[in-house]
């Protein structure tokens, strides 16, 4: 059987300095069945020089004033023509392989309409901090705990993504969080050990920095999805998550885990200066 043909879109506002790095490592995959598709929000940096390097390779690109994020990603989806769908932040980076290994377990899963996996965490020059090892899908742990999911290194497939209708712009910090909820009420989310993507994790990173805002859209969707529990007492709620998700990442080796040697040497052909 063929590989399926995947759809990355890429997001972006004022990221130059990181959008080259975050290019090459989708471009570097080498999966031969990519559409690579890049949404520009407009930015007045060295984004649309850096875009411009890569665009005989893209699918589709532009650069244009949008309403946010999330906006962004609803146009590049639009675009998108893949059997197998995901997004990479303009500060993320796709690790060797991720592609081809997303494109063998889809192919081999046909049943399965979503998949996600392992992250490595990077600085703000792309250079490795720790391993995100996960635990397989836990409604509970998810919104009682966090959202532990490693967003780029999440791939779903079309049918599912119009079946729930796709990204919703209400959410601004938590779209994915939304996304992944409103999939599991559809599916069973697949856990699938392996390091996909690099999540870069630095004080500008706009979760970190617009964190208030984001614990406003969360609990807007824990009144959504547990209505029975919104008006518990959070602090058990989030201890028993907390427990189930150390125990569980604690069976699949979540801690102490060990990323190949060669998977950290390659950061380097994407680390940066001068951020």
């Amino acid at each position: 059987m063929s590989l399926p043909k995947i759809s990355i879109v890429t997001c972006s506002y004022q990221q130059g300095q990181f959008l080259d790095a975050t290019m090459r490592s989708v471009l570097d995959q080498r999966y031969p069945e990519l559409e690579y598709i890049v949404i520009d929000g407009g930015s007045k940096d060295n984004s649309v020089d850096v875009i411009q390097r890569h665009a005989g390779d893209l699918a589709y690109w532009v650069s244009e004033k949008d309403r946010g994020q999330t906006h962004a990603l609803q146009k590049g989806f639009e675009r998108a023509t893949g059997e197998i769908l995901g997004w990479l932040c303009s500060d993320d980076l796709l690790l060797p392989g991720a592609l081809q290994a997303v494109g063998e377990f889809f192919r081999d899963h046909p049943d399965v309409d979503m998949v996600y996996g392992d992250a490595l965490w990077i600085d703000a020059q792309g250079r490795y901090i720790r391993p995100k090892k996960e635990m397989p899908w836990s409604r509970f742990v998810f919104l009682f705990d966090f959202n532990y999911i490693a967003q780029p290194s999440c791939f779903w497939r079309r049918r599912l993504h119009d079946k729930v209708g796709g990204l919703q712009e209400k959410w601004n910090l938590n779209m994915d969080s939304d996304l992944w909820l409103r999939f599991a009420s559809a599916t069973q989310p697949a856990y699938q050990p392996g390091y996909w993507s690099g999540i870069r994790d630095y004080p500008e990173q706009k979760t970190r920095a617009l964190r208030p805002a984001g614990q406003k859209e969360w609990d807007a969707l824990i009144a959504r999805e547990a209505p029975a529990l919104a008006s518990w007492p959070r602090k058990p709620l989030n201890l028993t998550a907390r427990a189930l998700r150390v125990g569980s990442k604690m069976l699949h080796g979540g801690y102490g885990a060990q990323p190949p040697r060669a998977l950290v040497e390659s950061l380097k052909r994407y680390e940066i200066s001068g951020t």
